[in-house]
């Protein structure tokens, strides 16, 4: 499977006049790399899929809240 949240590193400037952020995250949903449907896709069961909010396994992104 792949990794659905990614991380960028940002442009640290010498003069920039903010603490800096060095490190960013961002989420990457899998429907981006699945340009359409394969034939016989694995599903989940008719509860899973309402528990995920997908019947396909290899859509579910699952949320995981940062700790702020």
């Amino acid at each position: 499977m792949m990794e659905q949240v990614r991380v960028w590193y940002p442009f640290v400037g010498p003069f920039d006049p903010c603490p800096p952020i060095l490190e960013k995250t961002y989420s990457t949903p899998p429907q981006l790399f699945i340009p359409f449907q394969p034939m016989n896709l694995p599903q989940f069961s008719p509860q899973e899929a309402l528990r995920h909010g997908t019947l396909w396994p290899a859509l579910y992104s699952p949320y995981e809240p940062k700790n702020t």
